[in-house]
């Protein structure tokens, strides 16, 4: 994958360490808002990603004091008259570029790092892993502009937090502060502001120097809630883990435990 990031507009990718990318939404004078040149660069980053076998691990954040606002409101309000098959027609790609982030088969992290309100919001909750920075907000106040969720808010948000917070969230419209979002498990850890950065990065580090096979299976099973029941997870596990037990980076790290050093796997 190129280092030139030129091509990209309203997003920047670079790589702080070994194996991990950071996508910056960078449009911070519209608090990141999802403008058409910001939705063009995020689908060819993705497919840039996803071809480049050395990336492990991918952190999202956003440029300035927002993650992201959401979709560009004066675009979605620019076509008063046009009929709902055309909207249609406009909305599913939005939806599917922003939510390309879940083909990738890497752990991917959203560094709340501000405000994450609606699609913003569901670009976090296609993340694998959600963090906040203290002060940061989160919510899905689409009913309060007058529209019905988006970008699989309704799919995404119950399977992260369950039924009962989503229907809370989604039908009052109400905005949350970071510690409410780590008591209903909508992020994983709420993180001091001013060393954010610096933390997430670090546990995408170590996240990169896991083992790439095994990481990539346990994220297959994990998705969209894990397994449907106990046998299904079963079966999966009795495949999925001789698949790790016959590889060389299984070897690599019983002989880094029994030398009490830390394993270097190479993905094979």
């Amino acid at each position: 994958m190129s280092e030139n990031t030129a091509n990209y507009t309203h997003l920047r990718l670079d790589r702080p360490s070994a194996g991990v990318v950071r996508l910056t939404l960078d449009n911070p004078d519209m608090r990141n808002a999802m403008s058409d040149e910001m939705t063009a660069s995020w689908v060819q980053a993705i497919d840039d990603i996803a071809t480049d076998r050395s990336v492990r691990a991918v952190v999202v954040t956003g440029e300035g004091s927002a993650f992201c606002s959401g979709g560009n409101t004066g675009w979605i309000s620019s076509e008063p008259d046009a009929s709902v098959d055309h909207l249609r027609n406009r909305m599913v790609p939005f939806y599917r570029a922003w939510l390309s982030i879940r083909k990738l088969e890497v752990p991917t992290i959203a560094a709340v790092n501000g405000p994450a309100i609606g699609a913003g919001l569901c670009l976090a909750l296609a993340c694998d892993i959600r963090y906040a920075a203290t002060g940061a907000r989160l919510g899905v106040p689409f009913v309060k502009l007058g529209m019905h969720a988006g970008m699989a808010g309704t799919y995404l948000l119950p399977n992260v937090v369950g039924p009962a917070h989503a229907r809370d969230l989604l039908l009052t419209g109400r905005v949350i502060d970071a510690e409410e979002a780590l008591r209903i498990g909508l992020v994983s850890k709420v993180l001091e502001s001013g060393t954010f950065e610096h933390d997430v990065l670090a546990i995408a580090a170590d996240i990169a120097t896991t083992a790439p096979i095994a990481t990539r299976l346990t994220k297959i099973a994990l998705a969209d809630g894990g397994h449907a029941d106990f046998e299904s997870a079963l079966q999966w596990e009795s495949l999925a883990q001789p698949m790790t037990l016959a590889t060389a980076d299984l070897h690599e790290g019983i002989r880094a435990s029994r030398e009490r050093r830390a394993p270097v796997f190479e993905g094979s």
